[in-house]
Parts: C-alpha cells; structure tokens; sequence
C-alpha cells in the first residue's frame, strides 16, 4: 500500500508559478511510475505529466513547455514546477503512482490561476 500527499496548491494569478510536491509512504517509490493528473470542474481527469522510474517523462500538449515533473527518490518524492500559469490551468490536481500495475492516487491539492 502507497499513500500519496499533495501539497503546493494556491490561488496564483495568471503568468505565475507554483511547485506541487507529493510525498510517497513507503520503499517503493523508486520503483514507481509517478504522475500529476488534474481534474476541472465538469470535466473529466487527464494525465499532465508523468515520470517513470528512469526519469522518462511525458506531458499533456497543453502544458509542454510550462510545466515540469521531476522526482528526488531520496525524499519519496515526486514534483510538478508550473510556470506561465493560465486560467485554464485551474483544477484539482492529483498524485497518481503505478506500481507494479497498481494504481495509487492522493487527495489532490486545489490551484486556481486568476485571470
């Protein structure tokens, strides 16, 4: 069992950055594939951005660019750097880890970006 802790999240106004962090229980971190995955009112959840094991990573078209994931498997942590923020940016944004097939998902942290 993985349990994921988002935080980060804030009202920002648009062109602003924020760091999420999410924090990994347990010692199998390093082995996970970590995402960020955001979801907006009425809307359904999309992947933002993912990182495997080996620091592959990939991004929504949507944020390519302006967003970046990394991962500091010392800390059992995963990071999502969101520069140039956009209104439609605001979402609640979810920690997803895969291990081993298995999917595990935090509580999410709120951004709003302001116009």
């Amino acid at each position: 069992q993985v349990q994921l802790v988002e935080s980060g999240g804030g009202l920002v106004q648009a062109g602003g950055s924020l760091r999420l962090s999410c924090v990994a229980s347990g010692s199998m971190f390093r082995f996970a594939a970590m995402g960020w995955f955001r979801q907006a009112p009425g809307k359904q959840r999309e992947l933002v951005a993912r990182i495997t094991r080996d620091t592959s990573t990939n991004y929504a078209d949507s944020v390519k660019g302006r967003f970046t994931i990394s991962r500091d498997n010392a800390k059992n942590t995963v990071y999502l750097q969101m520069n140039s923020l956009k209104p439609e940016d605001t979402a609640v944004y979810y920690c997803n880890a895969d291990l081993f097939s298995d999917n595990y998902w935090g509580r999410g942290t709120q951004v709003i970006v302001s116009s």
